[in-house]
């Protein structure tokens, strides 16, 4: 789960050149979706949004693993069994997800659906897991275990109980292809925003560009730095909400696929990419990995930066961002 740490401000609404901004908050995918677009008129606004929104629903269809009759599903539903046979864009992001699982050494990894729910973060747990549950709850982990078949376009989990879940990649899909309809049917500007993961494209309609404000995970009513989005993407996730305390060490919700243990040392992470797929991806990741590795990681990545904020308060950023000139 992410918690949403940033926030955009739309400084015009109406041009001289008759366009408006439109807006539209709802909820979708169990979480908040939001879509702003510039048009001619309200009614144009509203076209826009409805095709955005089918756009949602298709792809839920396709890849949620809470949908019952989803591909993704029937994938997991046969692991173990049988191969699966997917459609070319579903068998495209799972590959790609795993391409991430690769350059992350597995702390980013689709498979993480298996794990079993050990930690609590509502307040329910009294203590820790033992070594043994944790070491159990991973055990069916492992993006090495997902066979793709690219003649028969297949997907096979090898491990029966593995599962697919692609929350940690799948939302930002969605903003991806959201924009790109929206830009096929006219659309010149806009931004979509899936809880959190947010991609931009064309400009305000006073010229300006859209700008997101990163806060302080320390102090939400706080802004460190803002950056104008010029038709790219953004993604920020944080543990700042959700964690637990065990003999004085901070334990974080989002958890090391790897090992079963939650992620220590960094409180958010914010990635600055083209595609939000690859940002919301990433963000995870980044996070298990810790802020070294992390960083090291994406200063070898050419079109990719990232705000690091540890869990002392301290910001770290990558080689492309100089945050004194976003203040």
């Amino acid at each position: 789960m992410k918690n949403i740490a940033y926030f955009l401000f739309l400084l015009a609404t109406y041009s001289s050149f008759g366009q408006i901004t439109h807006k539209r908050k709802l909820s979708m995918l169990g979480s908040p979706l939001e879509i702003t677009v510039v048009a001619q008129d309200t009614i144009q606004g509203n076209q826009y949004i409805d095709m955005a929104i089918a756009e949602v629903k298709r792809i839920e269809n396709l890849i949620s693993d809470w949908i019952p009759s989803s591909q993704i599903s029937k994938v997991n539903q046969n692991a173990g069994i049988k191969a699966i046979k997917v459609d070319k864009e579903v068998f495209d992001l799972v590959g790609r997800a795993i391409k991430v699982s690769q350059i992350t050494s597995g702390a980013f990894d689709i498979s993480y659906a298996s794990m079993d729910k050990i930690w609590k973060f509502d307040g329910s747990m009294k203590a820790m897991p033992t070594e043994e549950a944790i070491k159990k709850s991973v055990s069916k982990i492992g993006y090495k275990n997902i066979i793709l078949d690219s003649n028969e376009q297949t997907i096979f989990l090898k491990i029966g109980g593995m599962k697919l879940g692609l929350g940690g990649i799948g939302q930002g899909y969605i903003a991806d292809k959201v924009k790109e309809l929206l830009q096929t049917k006219g659309c010149v500007s806009g931004i979509v925003n899936v809880s959190g993961d947010i991609n931009t494209w064309g400009k305000q309609v006073d010229g300006k560009s859209w700008t997101v404000a990163i806060v302080n995970p320390m102090n939400k009513n706080k802004i460190f730095a803002t950056f104008p989005l010029e038709n790219s993407a953004v993604e920020t996730s944080g543990s700042y909400e959700k964690f637990v305390f065990f003999n004085g060490i901070r334990y974080s919700h989002i958890i090391d696929p790897r090992t079963g243990y939650p992620a220590q040392g960094i409180v958010s992470v914010s990635v600055f990419a083209k595609q939000t797929e690859i940002a919301d991806a990433l963000a995870t990741g980044i996070f298990v990995l810790g802020v070294e590795v992390g960083l090291d990681l994406v200063n070898q990545m050419k079109g990719i930066q990232c705000i690091i904020v540890d869990d002392k308060g301290k910001i770290h950023t990558s080689k492309g961002i100089d945050i004194k000139k976003f203040e």
